[in-house]
């Protein structure tokens, strides 16, 4: 029998968008001739897999068709939530569809998370799938790349050939990550493998009340043009609850498969500065580096209210103090030290760290040091141009 895969794609993405006016979901942004949920089809676009089910919300539909079509894929169910209830009754409902065997092995993707490695990721589904029965549910797990408090950790220990997990720790600080990691610890993912009879013991068990009313919501749901229009006189009577939450904290039978691979959900623009660094090559082009009398900038991608540069300050280099009407900036350091105002703050900044310029803040980027200073940078606004910056000083005499 096929897995059949489940893409959770109802997530709002706001983490990474402080003005409403230019928000968009983070699986459709187009980073470049491709979104997150592109890739997230591709991975499933193998003879183990057989036609996606698609768990979302009215708002993203368009958008939804739209990938659908231009990735050629024909075959596909959309479930429509008639309202947000977080994650456990979207896999619930998924899960429920008439044309699902009971013992169907199913498959839980998140719409938004960048892996680089189909072949390994399905390697280790293959895998495992013989040990799925109508109890367990197996969960994916990252080996930390960094200490990080923004994720879930889970340890597990070997037993008969499984790695068995022994306890869940919801993202700690980073003192406790960090000696958690130090205990084999791994992120946990957010993406499930069971089997559809061990989902629905488990919320029979443990989630009664959300059981009954997706149930419901499934079966007085209208379905046409192979979307499911789930009730939604029943569905808004379910908890809002995550699955991790409502399943996985109370049940014994959790068994991990441990991914070494690279994986980002590219929850931050820090991860997303990161990622574009990573391929500078494929968004490098030689006309869009600028020379300017501290150094240069390339502009690396123009997006949809968003731009992404890399920001290159020579030995004593300094930058003019400045404004913005109409952006704000997320910086990373990728080389050297840089000294950083901000209001009437200054910070020395190291390699790997970050900081937000809100917009209308005043701010300046100097080189003090005998190395070039190397900043990624992602602009965001509706306007986007030289032309909005407003000098304070300027060693160069470029103050009007």
């Amino acid at each position: 029998m096929k897995i059949r895969p489940v893409i959770l794609c109802g997530g709002a993405g706001t983490r990474l968008w402080t003005d409403t006016k230019i928000h968009q979901a983070k699986q459709f942004i187009d980073f470049g001739g491709w979104t997150l949920f592109s890739k997230t089809l591709e991975r499933i676009k193998n003879p183990l897999f057989d036609y996606p089910i698609i768990s979302t919300n009215l708002k993203y539909l368009k958008d939804i068709k739209k990938i659908l079509q231009k990735k050629k894929i024909k075959k596909f169910k959309i479930i429509l939530e008639p309202a947000k209830k977080n994650t456990a009754p979207a896999i619930l409902t998924s899960a429920l569809l008439k044309d699902i065997p009971d013992k169907q092995p199913l498959v839980f993707l998140s719409s938004d998370h960048l892996i680089e490695n189909n072949g390994k990721f399905n390697y280790e589904i293959k895998k495992y799938k013989k040990f799925l029965n109508s109890r367990n549910i197996f969960i994916f797990g990252i080996k930390p790349k960094s200490v990080s408090d923004q994720y879930g950790y889970f340890i597990s220990k070997k037993i008969n050939n499984l790695n068995q997990v022994s306890s869940f720790i919801e993202k700690p600080n980073l003192v406790k990550a960090k000696s958690i990691i130090k205990k084999g610890g791994y992120w946990n993912s957010g993406m499930f493998f069971l089997r559809k009879d061990s989902l629905i013991y488990n919320f029979k068990y443990y989630q009664k009340k959300i059981y009954n009313y997706s149930l419901l919501s499934v079966k007085k749901s209208k379905y046409k043009n192979n979307i499911y229009y789930l009730n939604k006189k029943t569905f808004i009577k379910n908890p809002s609850k995550s699955f991790d939450y409502a399943i996985l904290e109370k049940i014994k039978k959790i068994n991990a498969i441990k991914l070494n691979i690279e994986w980002s959900d590219l929850g931050s623009w820090k991860e997303i500065l990161l990622m574009y660094k990573k391929n500078k090559i494929k968004y490098f082009k030689k006309k869009n580096v600028f020379y300017r009398p501290w150094g240069s900038y390339t502009n690396l991608y123009n997006g949809n209210n968003f731009l992404v540069k890399e920001i290159n300050v020579k030995p004593k280099g300094v930058l003019s103090l400045q404004k913005h009407f109409h952006r704000s900036e997320h910086w990373v350091i990728t080389k050297g030290a840089p000294k950083i105002t901000l209001n009437n703050k200054f910070f020395i900044k190291k390699p790997n760290e970050s900081i937000f310029i809100p917009k209308g803040a005043i701010h300046r980027i100097q080189n003090p040091n005998k190395k070039f200073v190397k900043i990624m940078e992602v602009q965001l606004g509706s306007i986007l141009k030289e032309t909005d910056i407003v000098r304070y000083e300027d060693i160069y005499g470029r103050v009007k």
